[in-house]
C-alpha cells in the first residue's frame, strides 16, 4: 500500500505555492496592520534583538532564518533608520543592540501584532487554528535543517 500523499496536478493543491499564498496573505496582513515603515523580516530581526540585546550579526542569522549576508543587509538598513547600532567584536563580527528609536518602534508595533494574528487565523474554528499553527511549527522544525538559508528568493528587506 503507498503512503505517499496524493497531489493533484492543478496548481493551487500544491503545498509551494499554498505556503506562497500564506505568505503573502500574512505579508500583506503585517503592512495593513503596521504600514511600510518596517518590513516583517526587518521586524524579525528587532524582536530577536528585543530577546538577546547584544547578539553578534551571525546568531541574529541563526535565530530569524536568514543567511548571514541578508542579515548584514538589513542590519544595516535598521542602522541607517537609527533603529540599532552595531558594534565591532573581534573577529570583524558585529554585536546588534537596539536604539531607544528601535524600541520605541517595537513598542509601538507590539500591541497590534496579536490582533493582527488573530484576524488572519479568524476564518478557521479556535481548534483548527491551534491546528494549523502546531502544524507550522512542526513542518517547520522538520524541514529547517534539511537545507541551508538561500539567497535565492531573498526576502524582502
Amino acid at each position: 500500500m503507498n503512503t505517499e500523499p496524493s497531489f493533484d496536478a492543478s496548481l493551487q493543491t500544491e503545498p509551494g505555492h499554498l505556503i506562497r499564498r500564506a505568505h503573502q496573505l500574512a505579508v500583506s496582513s503585517f503592512h495593513d496592520t503596521h504600514g511600510r515603515q518596517v518590513t516583517p523580516v526587518q521586524y524579525a530581526l528587532l524582536r530577536a534583538l528585543q530577546a538577546s540585546p547584544g547578539i553578534d550579526q551571525v546568531t541574529l542569522a541563526e535565530k530569524v532564518a536568514l543567511d548571514t549576508s541578508t542579515t548584514a543587509d538589513i542590519a544595516t538598513r535598521l542602522e541607517a533608520k537609527g533603529w540599532i547600532v552595531r558594534e565591532l567584536l573581534p573577529r570583524r563580527q558585529r554585536s546588534l543592540r537596539l536604539t531607544t528609536e528601535g524600541e520605541a518602534v517595537l513598542a509601538d508595533m507590539l500591541p497590534r501584532v496579536a490582533p493582527m494574528y488573530r484576524a488572519l487565523l479568524a476564518p478557521m474554528e479556535p481548534a483548527e487554528q491551534a491546528e494549523f499553527l502546531r502544524l507550522l511549527r512542526k513542518f517547520v522544525h522538520l524541514n529547517e535543517n534539511s537545507a541551508p538559508p538561500s539567497d535565492s528568493g531573498k526576502p524582502e528587506v
